[in-house]
């Protein structure tokens, strides 16, 4: 309900016709470990390769077994995110993690507002 699916989707297809490379790993559930300080995160077999589209069944699409996580993105109701956010880590399986509050179900505004924290293009 809050755009998770959604918004990964918008993100993947951002990235690829930028020429980066971009892969879904899970979707809604993954293992997460510590690995030499960094956020390692794997897709369970059950659900591995598989992105649940709204109003239809899980579809299949291309995926990674697993891989370093850089951000974590929260979605939250409108009226709990700040306007200006300080940079901010929450620990994952004991790992620091920059992250990032947005909007649930907003996919429009969080797109760039992933790419600027991540200097993914058009930002630097």
């Amino acid at each position: 309900g809050a755009g998770k699916t959604t918004l990964a989707l918008i993100l993947l297809d951002h990235c690829r016709a930028r020429g980066l490379f971009s892969r879904l790993i899970g979707d809604d559930r993954l293992l997460a470990a510590a690995y030499a300080g960094r956020l390692v995160c794997r897709v369970p077999a059950t659900i591995a390769g598989l992105a649940e589209v709204p109003g239809f069944m899980p579809r299949p699409l291309p995926f990674e077994l697993g891989g370093v996580i850089d951000l974590h993105v929260r979605l939250v109701p409108k009226a709990e995110m700040a306007r200006f956010q300080e940079d901010i880590s929450e620990p994952v399986a004991g790992c620091p993690v920059p992250r990032i509050d947005l909007a649930e179900r907003n996919a429009a505004t969080a797109l760039p507002a992933v790419m600027a924290r991540l200097s993914i293009a058009p930002f630097l």
